[in-house]
């Protein structure tokens, strides 16, 4: 198994190195624009193996995607990071530029391969993605779900005083302030998460989860890395070990909770086909509400990716 980061920046460094610590794929290929910036990743990432043990041999290359060919898994974490002060939204012409570029070369080299999108805002680069690619909507997808639902269970694992182990959740919709957890379907250790915590305080956490990225751009001056390149690199093991795991994931919605055309965090199973199936849950008013403001959210910057296309073309 052949696996391509794109970007050897914070998250697909993280990405890379979890691959590889976890014997994912046989190879992990890192690229990056900036010389010799991949081959020193890759090269550290490759020198730290004789210490925790492990086998997976990692390259980096600068700009070179003929190196990359044949993936079965692309990660594309490629693009400029938020800074203070900015939103998903404002990165959308610079990053869609990059990513458009960059899965023309993927899909050049590796037509074969899933693509799994990183980059910000992350709903509408999958959408790039996935016109640029051309590929089905099962094998075009963004990471967003995992990585907030991790951000959701950290924070109730710390309300609750319990291991993040225990806690199972799934959210939907966009990934940024509409997102849409889903406290009727979070249990810990099997317990609806409802009888452990009052309205208030799940509310707050709540609000929290949907703020996270923004709290973490505070703290530090860029957006995190860890988390993103460790749930990034889950969903590659979950393809290369078809391990049919139940995620959820931003996917182009084809009718699925009457939303057409417009992608949006899902539950779905993943396996080595990439999304064998999208879950569609019963959700109540109140979530359709929430879904449904999400999704005029991520359509409004859909529309303006289609208009700035439009006016470069």
């Amino acid at each position: 198994m052949k696996v391509t980061v794109v970007g050897a920046g914070n998250v697909g460094a993280t990405c890379a190195d979890v691959l590889a610590t976890r014997e994912i794929a046989n190879e992990v290929v890192l690229v990056d624009i900036k010389e010799g910036f991949a081959e020193g990743k890759a090269l550290d990432i490759w020198q730290k193996a004789p210490i925790i043990g492990y086998d997976t041999r990692t390259v980096g290359v600068t700009g070179d995607y003929s190196r990359t060919a044949d993936s079965d898994v692309v990660v594309i974490t490629s693009g400029l990071p938020r800074k203070p002060g900015m939103s998903r939204d404002d990165l959308i012409s610079t990053n869609a530029g990059i990513v458009k570029s960059v899965t023309e070369q993927v899909v050049k080299y590796s037509p074969n391969a899933i693509i799994i999108i990183v980059s910000n805002p992350l709903d509408v680069m999958t959408y790039q993605a996935h016109l640029t690619s051309g590929k089905d909507r099962t094998k075009v997808f963004g990471m967003a779900g995992i990585l907030d639902t991790a951000r959701y269970r950290a924070f109730l694992a710390e309300a609750l005083n319990v291991s993040p182990k225990d806690i199972q959740a799934v959210l939907m919709g966009g990934h940024g302030d509409t997102m849409v957890p889903l406290p009727r379907y979070t249990t810990v250790g099997g317990i609806p998460v409802t009888e452990l915590l009052d309205k208030e305080t799940l509310d707050a956490i709540v609000d929290r989860t949907a703020k996270g990225g923004g709290e973490l751009v505070k703290l530090m001056g860029t957006s995190a890395w860890y988390a993103p390149g460790a749930a990034a690199a889950q969903m590659v093991e979950a393809i290369v070990r078809d391990q049919r795991r139940v995620f959820p994931v931003c996917i182009k919605l084809e009718g699925e909770y009457g939303i057409d055309g417009v992608y949006l965090g899902a539950p779905v199973i993943l396996g080595k086909n990439g999304i064998e199936k999208v879950i569609e849950l019963q959700l109540n008013d109140e979530e359709k509400a929430l879904l449904e403001t999400s999704r005029g959210h991520v359509k409004e910057v859909m529309d303006a990716l289609d208009k700035m296309s439009q006016a470069n073309a």
